[in-house]
């Protein structure tokens, strides 16, 4: 389906129409400033003893890059792990890959996320309500959520009957991005159905730098722009909601597509024709890679005096194809009579079943019930090789309590789960690969090593997890809060960690996994303060956790013998140490001007080697000014990035930045409709500096320049009989 983007103009034209034919139905009553103490926000981190952030439409339209991990970036603890073309991948205090869980309507976001190059696929202008949840959430979402959770929540609509929508439109100068969204829905009596559609279209992207390094070789950058980086977004989702009495229900499905071209000299066989300018930045030309990820979610909802019964069902589709005209390193490799640009493809299909029940027999007790279970399949194509078929199932049980004593400042919490998991992965042996090593005098235990690209693995995993915390208001007052908790959690290693042997040209170097690898796990520990009042607000998390066997990409320092691979990372696990802390300050020095100060540090340790983890997020300071005025609000944030020095063997070291960003939200009103205008300014000094969690360092392309960002949003509601 190719719908334009001028469906984004249509929808602007109709917001505007509307608000300015309805009728004043009543006169406007401007009320007092009302506090509301139990807000969504404040029972969720009231309510767990894990450190929890909630952010919702102010804070995400603020912040809002059209990139959903790269906005929630200031939040303290959570990072981006960026792939250099508008996509990014989380990591909370370290942790990544499938140590985090996103989640999306209560389903577990599943693509292809074990590998950096491929970022979530979920439409940013869709997002009302984030819950970050930093620590081992493995107790209600299973053994992927051991480092923490994202979770994507929808507000509850306002109640009458009503038609509603927004046309959205986002720029960036960074890379000439057009894009915008519309939405239209209806709330009538139980019903509340809205449909949304964004496209983002955007071109190669403008780096500070004139040459890059690859393998050894430096490679021209034309104008600072990364050739054939450009790309589109598109997305489309429907979700209907019904709620009548004690039964309550929702249906989602949503489609997103992703097409990213793939700078030509880290793709293939390195060659400086292919870096040419060919007078377009806007145009995707091979290699490029294409993605899209069908889903289709229900929540189920019944309230019985005091149980309440959950069921969450869900079905995905990720397919992503990597395209390149076709390149071999080996002679006797002759070109596919179908699809001879097709490299690589992936089809993960993914079943999903959760049931809940959470019983409240009295005012202090409160236990909730639950196990869920889910079923994926991979397949494969393509003249290379790099991730192999298999088929992965896992189910968990688990039970939490809580205990709020009448009249008391405090509540506990605990509980424990029990998960299995099963992994089949077929074998894979290149031919190509094995008569090119022979070719070239390898003797039989090098050929045995390299041209089984992944080997048979059927494995059983099973383990124990839970946590127990504790919560605590000292003389039952919000001014201060306390929070203990201490968790066992456990993590499946995932197939490319058992089977990998190859290239992976996304992250630029050989990967290789290790069929005999153990289940991860670990104990952590975290604690949390927080102190409100009198416009003054502090909070601190210090946090550590050891693992007995923590799996990560360790540099060997060997060269693969495969040509243009570069070094072996090798997939293993060891006993690591996992430590740091996030602190917040704010301070109101008038009602209108705010001072906020966050930093946050992380420390890892391979307890075999005593050496650091590869890939640890460096320390960090944001200072921020914040003016509010009446339909305006504005800021200047000076952030602060350390160097990292403290790498593993073989890693190089980052250095430091200091950026300097700013922006400003706006309410204006356009006839009856209220446009709110967001205009961001990144990276104002235009500062060379590397991401240490970015792949792209490696070959010395540094992170986006100055960037000016606008984005228009006109919601209209029009109430109806």
């Amino acid at each position: 389906m190719r719908i334009r983007f001028h469906l984004v103009m249509f929808m602007l034209s109709v917001v505007l129409w509307i608000n300015a034919q309805e009728r004043d139905s009543m006169k406007v009553v401007r009320l007092g400033d009302v506090s509301v103490s139990a807000s969504y926000e404040k029972r969720m981190i009231r309510n767990t003893a894990l450190p929890v952030d909630v952010v919702g439409e102010p804070f995400l339209r603020e912040r809002f890059t059209g990139n959903l991990i790269q906005t929630l970036e200031h939040i303290p603890g959570v990072h981006s792990m960026n792939i250099g073309a508008g996509f990014s991948k989380p990591v909370i205090r370290g942790m990544g890959f499938n140590r985090i869980s996103v989640i999306e309507n209560g389903i577990k976001q599943e693509g292809q996320q074990w590998g950096i190059d491929h970022g979530l696929e979920i439409d940013a202008f869709n997002t009302e309500r984030v819950t970050v949840r930093k620590g081992p959430a493995s107790l209600l979402y299973g053994s992927d959520a051991m480092g923490g959770t994202i979770e994507i929540t929808q507000r509850f609509p306002e109640p009458g009957n009503y038609l509603f929508g927004e046309a959205a439109l986002l720029g960036k100068s960074i890379n000439g991005t057009v894009g915008g969204s519309a939405l239209i829905g209806i709330k009538k009596e139980a019903w509340y159905a809205r449909f949304r559609y964004s496209e983002q279209r955007f071109g190669d992207y403008r780096i500070p730098a004139d040459t890059i390094v690859y393998l050894t070789q430096r490679l021209p950058v034309y104008g600072r722009k990364l050739k054939n980086t450009a790309g589109l977004e598109r997305d489309m989702s429907l979700y209907t909601e019904y709620r009548k009495g004690r039964y309550s229900s929702n249906y989602a499905v949503s489609n997103a597509y992703q097409k990213v071209g793939f700078f030509p000299g880290t793709h293939g066989i390195p060659d400086m024709t292919r870096l040419q300018d060919d007078g377009s930045h806007r145009n995707i030309e091979l290699p490029f890679s294409t993605v899209n990820h069908l889903k289709a979610t229900t929540h189920q909802q019944y309230m019985r005096s005091a149980a309440t019964g959950y069921l969450d069902a869900g079905y995905q589709r990720n397919d992503r194809e990597e395209l390149s005209r076709f390149h071999t390193h080996y002679d006797n490799q002759a070109i596919p009579e179908k699809e001879p640009d097709r490299e690589l493809a992936f089809s993960l299909e993914t079943y999903s079943l959760s049931a809940k029940i959470k019983h409240i027999p009295s005012t202090v007790w409160e236990h909730t019930a639950g196990w869920d279970v889910q079923h994926q399949r991979n397949r494969i194509s393509g003249y290379s090789f790099l991730l192999p078929e298999y088929r992965r199932f896992t189910t968990g049980l688990f039970w939490l309590g809580s205990w709020y004593p009448a009249g008391k400042d405090f509540s506990v919490s605990g509980g424990a789960r029990y998960d299995y998991g099963k992994m089949d992965v077929s074998p894979y042996r290149d031919g190509y690969l094995e008569s090119y090593l022979a070719d070239r005098g390898y003797g039989g235990e090098v050929i045995e090593r390299y041209a089984w690209r992944s080997v048979p693995v059927n494995r059983r995993f099973g383990d124990f997890s839970g946590s127990l915390g504790l919560s605590w208001h000292p003389g039952n007052r919000e001014i201060h809060l306390v929070k203990v908790n201490i968790g066992h959690s456990f993590r499946l290693p995932g197939a490319y960690e058992l089977t990998a042997n190859g290239v992976h040209h996304g992250a630029f170097r050989h990967e290789q996994g290790d069929p005999s690898l153990s289940s991860e796990q670990g104990w952590q520990l975290d604690l949390s303060y927080t102190y409100r009042e009198k416009g003054v607000s502090f909070s601190a998390s210090p946090y550590a956790a050891w693992f007995g066997n923590y799996i990560f990409l360790r540099p060997t320092g060997e060269w693969s013998v495969l040509p243009h691979a570069g070094q072996i990372y090798r997939y293993t696990g060891a006993e690591a140490l996992f430590a740091g802390a996030e602190i917040t300050f704010g301070i109101d020095f008038r009602p209108d001007l705010n001072y906020t100060l966050t930093g946050e540090y992380v420390y890892t340790l391979n307890l075999d080697e005593h050496i650091p983890l590869s890939f640890s997020p460096p320390a960090s300071m944001r200072n921020t000014l914040t003016w509010t005025g009446k339909n305006i609000r504005a800021y200047a944030e000076w952030q602060s990035v350390a160097s990292q020095n403290r790498v593993a063997r073989n890693e190089d070291p980052t250095r430091g930045a200091h950026l300097l960003h700013a922006g400003a939200t706006v309410d204006i009103r356009i006839g009856k409709a209220m446009a709110e205008i967001a205009l961001l300014f990144q990276n104002i000094l235009d500062t060379r500096y590397y991401n240490h969690l970015s792949f792209y360092r490696k070959v010395e392309i540094p992170e986006p320049g100055r960037n000016v960002q606008l984005l228009i949003k006109v919601p209209f509601k029009s109430n109806i009989k």
